[in-house]
This record gives C-alpha cells, structure tokens and sequence, in this order.
C-alpha cells in the first residue's frame, strides 16, 4: 500500500476571534493535511518534533486519534512545545504570534521507510531553517533515491519576506526535488516580488520543477504544467476560520494522486481531466476546512467524501 509522509512543524494554535479564545487545536502547516489525509483512511506518517510535555502529549495523542503514525516523532526535554496564537479578522483570515522555544539538537529521529511512488509532503519555514538544512536534505535525497512522489508548499510568510534572498538557494533546491509546487500569491510576493503565475512558472519554477499550482486566498487556482495552463473557479462561502484552508488544498491534491493512481512517472505528462479530478478534491478539501475552526477535514466529511 502506497504512504504518504509529511516532514514539518507541529504547533497548538490556540484561536481568537472577537479577543477571546475559541479553540485550542494541534496544528502545522504540513501537519494539518497529513491529519486530514489520516481521517481519510490514508496510511500517513509524519516526520516532526515537540516537546515532552503536556502540550507535546495533546499533540502526539491527537496523531494517534487521527491514524497518524508518530514513530518519527522526536520528543525533546530541552525545550518545551510551540505555540501560536492566531487573531481572526474580519473575513476570518489569520494574524499570528509564535512562542517557540527549541533544543540545540534537532529532529533526532530514525526516517520512516519510503517506497517508489509514495507521496512526501514537505513546506513552509521548517525545510528552509538552517539549523534545521542539513536533516532536511538527508530524508529529500533518501525520498528521491527510493522514487517518492516529492509535494512542495512554499507557505513562505510575510515574517521571512526580508530573508527571502538568503534562503533562495534553498528554495530552488527544494524546487529540484520537487514534482509538484504550489504557492499562493502571497507566497510568490514575498519570496520573487512577483505575483503572475505565468512569469513565476517561466522565470522561477519550470527549469527545476514542472508542475505548478498557485492558489489566491479565496480567488481563482491556476494550474501551468508542460502541457496545461488553466484557471478553476474558486466558488465564494461563508467562512469561519481560513487557517489551514491552504493546507488541506495540498491534502486534497495528494488524496486525488492517489485515488487517481497517480505514479511518479505519469505526473509530468498527466492529462487534463485528471489534474480536473485532483484539483477538485484540493478545492473540496479546502472549502470543507473554512466551515470549522478545525485545521483538517471533519470525520463526517472523511466518511462521506466521494460517496
């Protein structure tokens, strides 16, 4: 059976609205998707860290309840676990403040095992985080050696927009392992100072990485392959929280992979209809993610999706 593994951060995001708390909920940008995908019957395994500590164990016992594999969990005693309190505006969309407080020694852990045509989820800061490189780049070769299918977010935010030029070596060498990238707008703004998708795909993303999806907060998706360039309509709804509606694009997009049968060596001459089928079930995902203060799929809709 083919696995999908994400490699990122774990967090407690506590969310405000109106200056008051309204959920405390385990989140992380590569995390949420993996634990949608867990609630969609998916084998997944997630590659991360959090402290031993009561919040660490909110974290691992909620991968637990969500089927998600937490072998390659470091749990580390020299810190404590991450916090982010997130402010909804008033379209629902998010401002954070971060509270960290890591070890020197990072990401101890042994890599899970990784077959052809798996499918890795990597993104965001985590992947860029020099302290952090040199783990990174380890378990992206192995995935590329063993012939996984290589998911890259940028989720690059606004905090490391004036980093950009520093860390740009290190996107475009996650571009290079990559077989698919998406970005949002925001994202391309503040790593290229650029925001139309067709110069990005021409100037930044199609001599490393082939395939493209740029998504625009509530706007419209865009797709530029080798051989497609094409907008899906984004229909407008009434949101409740858009953390992790980004995310869970992603898992929807990995979902649709696999439940299209998608391997390695088809991605990069796919056809049409099927990019159609993939791109709709990142779109279901994502809408499904804003009805909620959750950062992942609901159980109703796991158990009711595609049925």
């Amino acid at each position: 059976m083919r696995k999908i593994v994400g490699i990122g951060e774990t967090i407690l995001d506590i969310i405000f609205k109106d200056g008051q708390p309204r959920a405390a909920v385990p989140g992380g940008s590569v995390f949420n998707g993996i634990v949608s995908l867990g609630r969609m019957g998916e084998e997944v395994a997630m590659i991360t860290e959090t402290g031993a500590d009561k919040v660490g164990d909110i974290i691992v016992d909620f991968m637990q309840a969500n089927h998600v594999s937490t072998e390659a969990v470091c749990r580390f005693k020299n810190g404590r676990s991450a916090l982010s309190l997130a402010w909804l505006d008033e379209d629902n969309d998010a401002d954070y403040l971060f509270y960290k407080d890591y070890p020197k020694a990072r990401l101890e852990v042994e890599w899970p095992t990784i077959n052809a045509d798996d499918i890795v989820m990597m993104g965001s800061y985590f992947v860029l985080n020099p302290v952090l490189r040199d783990k990174v780049l380890e378990f992206l070769n192995y995935a590329q050696e063993r012939g996984a299918i290589i998911y890259y977010d940028f989720n690059f935010r606004k905090t490391h927009k004036d980093d950009a030029l520093k860390l740009y070596a290190s996107i475009l060498e996650n571009m290079e392992f990559a077989d698919i990238v998406r970005g949002s707008e925001e994202d391309f703004d503040n790593m290229f100072a650029k925001t139309d998708p067709e110069k990005i795909y021409k100037s930044e993303v199609e001599f490393y990485c082939k395939n493209m999806l740029c998504t625009s907060g509530g706007g419209n998706i865009r797709l530029i392959t080798k051989h497609i360039n094409k907008s899906y309509k984004v229909e407008k709804i009434e949101t409740v929280s858009t953390i992790g509606a980004g995310d869970n694009f992603n898992a929807g997009v990995v979902f649709g992979l696999m439940r299209e049968g998608v391997l390695k060596a088809d991605l990069n001459d796919l056809d049409e209809t099927t990019w159609d089928r993939v791109v709709r079930c990142g779109m279901d995902f994502a809408t499904e993610v804003c009805k909620s203060f959750n950062n992942s799929v609901s159980t109703e809709f796991a158990l009711n999706y595609g049925k």
